[in-house]
């Protein structure tokens, strides 16, 4: 559970860190990305997947810094956006579900 918490966290500090790239604010790019690297790589070590973590991270941050790309920066977000974000979260959430041995 500690791992998934950690993973939450690399998340959000990924995408404030792509939002502060996008508003050209280095000090929040540096903060985001390293907290995220840093969050990410304690993920790993309490026994999450790679493969899985990264793609869990990867889409999750497509999907939040999309969303707030179109509520903050005013970006558009058409019903095919919306729709290739849903299958990409859909992929995400498909990625944390455990197999049976």
């Amino acid at each position: 559970m500690r791992g998934v918490l950690l993973l939450a966290g690399t998340v959000v500090c990924e995408v404030l860190g792509t939002v502060s790239l996008a508003a050209s604010v280095v000090a929040g790019v540096l903060a985001g990305y390293g907290l995220a690297v840093l969050l990410f790589s304690r993920a790993l070590h309490h026994g999450l997947p790679l493969g899985i973590a990264y793609g869990t991270v990867t889409g999750c941050g497509l999907v939040a810094a999309t969303v707030l790309g179109a509520v903050v920066l005013g970006e558009p977000l058409t019903p095919l956006r919306a729709g290739g974000l849903v299958l990409v979260l859909g992929g995400a959430l498909l990625l944390q579900r455990r197999v049976a041995a």
